[in-house]
């Protein structure tokens, strides 16, 4: 499955799920099928892989989740996505470094702001 997610093809991966494919299988790096598509940046898919039941706070081996991976990157959308599916703005990797810290360390400027904005929602 984590390869038909690395192409972005949807209706391969519907059927996937449909014939049983596990959505929370993970690749030897701990990654998931969620955490790949956040990778490659398919939006279509993520939203495919969390209508269908992804654990949005799964967690490679370095502990970082779908947000974390998104905040790396600085891909505003993509963290838009996640933040209103419910992740957790305050999940930890593996050293203690929450989204928010890890893109303030990063000078990531704009995704600081966004992170807060929804800090301040759920606060």
């Amino acid at each position: 499955m984590h390869i038909v997610v690395d192409q972005g093809h949807i209706p391969v991966i519907q059927l996937l799920l449909e014939k049983g494919a596990d959505i929370e299988s993970k690749d030897r790096d701990g990654w998931t099928s969620l955490l790949r598509a956040v990778d490659q940046r398919h939006i279509p898919v993520i939203q495919l892989l969390l209508e269908k039941g992804a654990n949005i706070e799964s967690k490679d081996r370095d502990g970082w989740t779908p947000l974390l991976r998104a905040v790396d990157q600085r891909h505003i959308p993509i963290i838009q996505l996640l933040l209103e599916k419910g992740a957790d703005i305050e999940s930890k990797d593996r050293d203690g470094w929450t989204p928010l810290l890890w893109a303030a360390n990063q000078e990531h400027e704009a995704v600081v702001r966004l992170l807060k904005s929804y800090a301040s929602r759920s606060a």
